[in-house]
């Protein structure tokens, strides 16, 4: 499932990855609004994805803050995946 596999990914990244995809996901957000607004907007099924992978990030980064969620492997122990 697609869902899935991004939630996956989003498991995989640190605090500070998350927020820097919430601001793109926000900016594009906007952009997918001021295209519907003005009818250049094909896919309008997109503004929905959008609006629920900004709300699957929001999820992750709460749960990281609250200590409650999966934590990303620290660089080192990534390293050492890497070349076993």
């Amino acid at each position: 499932m697609k869902s899935k596999k991004y939630l996956a990914s989003l498991n995989d990244k640190t605090v500070e990855e998350l927020n820097l995809d919430l601001v793109n996901a926000k900016k594009e957000l906007f952009n997918l609004r001021f295209q519907n607004a003005t009818n250049q907007l094909d896919n309008t099924a997109r503004i929905n994805e959008v609006r629920k992978n900004i709300a699957r990030i929001l999820t992750v980064i709460t749960e990281r803050v609250k200590g409650r969620g999966k934590k990303a492997p620290s660089r080192a122990a990534r390293k050492r995946a890497a070349t076993s």
